[in-house]
């Protein structure tokens, strides 16, 4: 019989562990990161469907993509059904396909479960559902899991934010889609832990004696909050869980709709608004990379000539037709966490007829994000209300994930609790680390 393992599959990094029922062991499942028991939840697709996962698919899109050749050809991709009142017909509905594209990357996956309205993508010949694209990333951590420990793994704990969606049925769908993935990986057994319980299980290890603590797990995907009281197995208890759908990719998307947008076009004068379209897709990781087409490409290089915001436009096109928009990104979610150890910093992007450059200060971005704010303080509030304590009552309150390192809501928690009872668990692993102590213990 295999082990069981604890995998937190995250919507920025993952990670897998084992616990011997004295210790927790991090796998370095990721040898090319520079945390080796952290792995980018990034998942990239060849043109000969082999699939990558982590720094390593990272690398290899670099590798392969930037700064490639194009070579574009109508393609027929199947037909359009009309009916009306007295007529119907069936239209064929081509496209153009880039002949030379080496591969797909894929990241925040996860975030898909939280909508309900994903249901795949067409990569190359293949249609790969939502299910399927999160049991290929999974079943390279299993492999790469087993690898490591020379042992087979029969079951999985996997971490589940207190809510994907407010929607009950949603919910009820994103949880029952993550499970058949896991079994389409190669688990045999599958069991789930609220993520922000599973980090409170591992702080549980260092408590001398009881405690009533606060578990505030706040990632790239959501913000979830748990009040425990830890230190004494047999009277266990959880006091209240609530979650908001709010985290580090909406911040993200927040300093490119703010700051980042007249790089591109937004606010000029004269722009129609299938270019507006254009313009206002940067911020959207998802619909950007699938513009790079003849059509696309046509216009912008049509507006450029016709002298509206040419320079701009000339950002845009080289954005979307160099492979650059995961570089973009990057650079964005870089700024976001170097503001969390000094006051300002530039976000920056270099290339062949692009060159971005924005001061950005902490100043900026906390009144960027007020917004958030303000939400995440009313649900902290709302949460410990329907815990039944009082917040005399909280003896800790413990910060994770890695949008937990944001200074303003450290000061959050230090005005509401006292600075002395805020402490820092792991900002990476504390999940990954608790979920394995639920796989073993049940």
């Amino acid at each position: 019989m295999g082990l069981k393992v604890g995998l937190d599959f995250g919507t920025s990094n993952s990670g897998v562990a084992v616990f011997d029922g004295h210790e927790v062991h991090l796998l370095p499942v990721d040898r090319l990161n520079t945390l080796p028991e952290v792995v980018k939840s990034i998942l990239y697709i060849t043109r000969d469907y082999k699939h990558y996962i982590g720094q390593e698919a990272v690398e290899l899109y670099y590798r392969h993509n930037v700064g490639r050749l194009r070579r574009f050809e109508k393609q027929w991709v199947g037909e359009l059904e009309y009916r009306g009142s007295d007529m119907y017909y069936v239209r064929d509905v081509y496209a153009y396909v880039d002949v030379l594209k080496p591969g797909r990357l894929m990241q925040l996956i996860k975030s898909a479960l939280r909508t309900g309205n994903y249901p795949g993508t067409q990569v190359f010949e293949r249609y790969y559902t939502l299910t399927d694209l999160i049991a290929v990333y999974l079943r390279a951590l299993k492999e790469r899991a087993e690898t490591m420990l020379a042992e087979s793994i029969s079951g999985v704990t996997l971490g589940r934010p207190v809510k994907f969606s407010e929607n009950m049925h949603l919910d009820r769908k994103a949880e029952d889609t993550l499970r058949q993935a896991a079994y389409q990986a190669g688990f045999q057994q599958v069991s789930f832990e609220l993520e922000p319980v599973a980090a409170a299980l591992f702080y549980e290890l260092s408590l001398e004696q009881p405690q009533n603590v606060l578990i505030f797990d706040f990632g790239g995907g959501t913000l979830d909050i748990t009040i425990m009281r830890l230190g004494d197995q047999r009277n266990r208890k959880v006091y209240a869980n609530n979650g908001i759908g709010i985290a580090g990719s909406d911040f993200d998307r927040t300093i490119i709709e703010k700051r980042l947008m007249p790089h591109f076009g937004k606010g000029q004068a004269g722009l129609d608004p299938d270019l507006l379209e254009l313009v206002n897709a940067v911020s959207d990781w998802v619909a950007l990379p699938e513009l790079s087409t003849p059509p696309i490409k046509f216009k912008l290089e049509r507006a450029i000539r016709e002298g509206l915001a040419p320079a701009r436009l000339k950002t845009l096109e080289t954005l979307i037709f160099n492979d650059l928009a995961f570089s973009f990104y990057n650079g964005v979610e870089s700024a976001k966490i170097t503001l969390s150890g000094q006051g300002a910093t530039v976000i920056g992007l270099q290339a062949n007829k692009m060159d971005i450059w924005e001061l950005y200060t902490r100043y900026q971005f906390e009144q960027d994000i007020r917004e958030y704010q303000v939400k995440i303080r009313e649900v902290l509030l709302q949460t410990v209300s329907a815990s039944g304590l009082e917040l005399e009552q909280i003896d800790a309150v413990v910060k994770t994930g890695g949008s937990s390192s944001i200074p303003a809501f450290s000061e959050m928690l230090g005005d509401i609790f006292g600075p002395e009872r805020v402490k820092s668990s792991d900002v990476f692993s504390s999940v990954t680390a608790g979920l394995a102590i639920r796989a073993r213990n049940g």
